[in-house]
């Protein structure tokens, strides 16, 4: 998707992966650094990995506590930092690393385009307290849900999320474990799913799919995980998680390109590679 929309805007740069070891992430933000590159997008487990590697971190990584992309900066003659795309090389001498965390409004944006979801006064189930589950947990909390039940295969990781969101957001009632009534809205934070042959990630004999309004599943390949392919059964209204893949991945070519980015072009790229002709979501 990227490498589509640095097309359409006629860019000269190109968007590749690499495979990097987290005990060499380290070494390989700074060969990045040293080499010139415009910006990095990370994952798991690379997201928390990179918080402390980071000369400055924009609000969204401190908020939050995990950076998913990096702008180079570079230091213009007046003291000003900006985008190393910004400068031409002869005079970007000094540059630092500036980290931002595009998951969390990616979630929050994709959760109201595919599901219509209205946040204030909702009640959610978040699977998952790892790293996506605890930025979504966090994030939900901002946008004033009334209560959040976290659910997690270690207990004590979801009870010390829960104990995050009651500091930061004490008018967010908090509880580990399944919901006693219905819900608005279920999130899936875990890898459960990635599999066809992967169990519904989440016991079903404690909460009954049927009491959820709407059902997320931030995995998008495949388009329709198990527990979409139940949640669609009992009646929900189901979204995955292509949409939040697709906005945080715009918002970081804006951070590099300085301008708006065609984020219809990202989409059209990234349900072709993803899913073929079908184009399924």
């Amino acid at each position: 998707m990227h490498n589509a929309a640095i097309a359409a805007l006629g860019l000269d740069w190109r968007y590749l992966a690499f495979d990097v070891r987290p005990e060499e992430l380290r070494q390989a933000v700074a060969g990045a650094q040293v080499m010139r590159f415009i910006g990095l997008n990370l994952t798991l487990p690379h997201k928390l990995l990179a918080v402390d590697m980071m000369d400055e971190l924009d609000e969204s990584a401190r908020e939050w506590g995990a950076v998913n992309t990096i702008r180079f900066e570079a230091r213009k003659a007046d003291g000003d930092w900006v985008p190393l795309a910004q400068l031409p090389p002869q005079e970007a001498a000094e540059i630092r690393r500036r980290g931002f965390n595009t998951d969390a409004d990616a979630l929050v944006r994709a959760l109201q385009e595919d599901l219509a979801c209205n946040f204030r006064g909702a009640t959610v189930l978040v699977l998952g307290a790892g790293g996506a589950g605890r930025v979504a947990a966090l994030r939900l909390a901002a946008e004033q849900v009334k209560r959040l039940f976290l659910v997690n295969r270690t207990p004590e990781k979801a009870k010390t999320v829960g104990a995050e969101i009651e500091r930061r957001f004490p008018a967010v009632q908090v509880r580990v474990g399944y919901p006693d009534a219905a819900v608005d809205l279920i999130v899936n934070a875990t890898s459960l799913g990635l599999r066809e042959t992967d169990p519904v990630p989440m016991d079903e004999r404690q909460f009954q799919l049927r009491k959820a309004g709407a059902v997320f599943d931030m995995i998008y390949q495949p388009a329709e995980t198990p527990l979409l392919q139940a949640a669609k059964a009992a009646g929900c209204r189901v979204a995955n998680g292509l949409g939040m893949l697709l906005y945080q991945g715009a918002r970081a070519l804006e951070l590099w390109v300085g301008q708006a980015v065609p984020v219809h072009v990202m989409r059209k790229a990234l349900e072709e590679q993803i899913y073929g002709s079908r184009q399924s979501r």
